[in-house]
C-alpha cells in the first residue's frame, strides 16, 4: 500500500526543512567571515555545527512524539538534548585553540563555533527573529570591532608574523631584515612542523607608518623561506 506524504516524512517535515535551511544560512555567514580570515574553522565547519545543533533541537522537539502519544508514562523534556549540545561542543572549539609558548590563537574562532551551536538550537526551536538578530550582532562584533580595535590602538599595536622555512634558515637573517625596516621585535617562537619545516612566530611592534607588504617581500626573498603570513 502506498504511503502518503505525512506517513513518509512526518507531520513537521516542511517546518524542519525551513529551520535547517535557516540554520545553514546564518551559520554559513559567520563561517564565511572566519574563512575569509584564514582561520582553522571556516565556512564548512560552522555550517556543520549550526545544522547539527539545529538537528539535535528538532530531534528533541519532534523526535519522540510517537512515544509520548503511545505511552502515558513517557515524560517530555525538550531541554535535555540541547544541554548536551552546549556542553559537548567544547571539544570542537578546543581543537581550534593553538598555544605557542605565551601566544594563544584561535579563541575567537572557538567562541564563534560555540555561538553557532547556540544559533542552531535557537533556530531549531523556531526563534527566527532572535537568531537573525544574534547573527547580525556576532558579525558586527567579528568584523567592525576588530577594525575599531586596530584604529584605537594605531601606533602602539603589535603584529604576529608566521614564517614557514627550512631548518637552515638563520634567525639572524630575519632580524637583519626587520632591523632595516626599524621594526622592534617583542618575542620569537619556533615550532617544528611536518616535512622538516618549522614555523617561526615573531611578534613585533606595529607602527602606523610600517610598510608591511615591503617587509614581507624582503623576508620572503631570504633563502629557505617557504611562506610568510600575518596571524591574529
Amino acid at each position: 500500500m502506498a504511503m502518503n506524504f505525512d506517513q513518509l516524512f512526518g507531520d513537521h517535515f516542511l517546518l524542519i526543512m525551513v529551520r535547517v535551511f535557516i540554520a545553514l544560512l546564518l551559520s554559513g555567514l559567520i563561517g564565511f567571515e572566519r574563512e575569509m580570515k584564514n582561520h582553522s574553522a571556516g565556512f564548512r565547519t560552522h555550517i556543520l555545527v549550526g545544522i547539527g545543533s539545529c538537528l539535535m533541537m528538532l530531534l528533541s522537539l519532534y523526535g519522540f512524539e510517537a512515544y509520548i502519544d503511545a505511552y502515558d508514562n513517557v515524560r517530555f523534556d525538550p531541554a535535555r538534548i540541547p544541554s548536551y549540545v552546549i556542553s559537548g561542543i567544547g571539544f570542537l572549539g578546543a581543537g581550534t585553540i593553538i598555544v605557542y609558548g605565551g601566544t594563544i590563537r584561535g579563541l575567537t574562532t572557538a567562541a564563534s563555533i560555540w555561538a553557532v551551536a547556540g544559533l542552531g538550537l535557537v533556530v531549531g526551536i523556531g526563534m527566527y527573529a532572535t537568531a537573525v538578530f544574534t547573527t547580525l550582532v556576532i558579525l558586527l562584533s567579528l568584523i567592525f570591532l576588530n577594525n575599531f580595535e586596530r584604529l584605537f590602538t594605531r601606533g602602539r599595536s603589535s603584529m604576529l608574523i608566521e614564517i614557514v622555512a627550512l631548518p637552515d634558515l638563520q634567525i639572524s637573517s630575519i632580524v637583519s631584515v626587520m632591523e632595516s625596516y626599524h621594526v622592534t621585535i617583542k618575542r620569537v617562537e619556533i615550532v617544528k612542523v611536518e616535512n622538516d619545516l618549522r614555523s617561526i612566530f615573531i611578534r613585533v611592534h606595529q607602527d602606523s607608518d610600517l610598510d608591511r607588504m615591503s617587509l614581507f617581500e624582503g623576508i620572503s626573498k631570504l633563502k629557505f623561506v617557504k611562506n610568510i603570513a600575518e596571524r591574529n
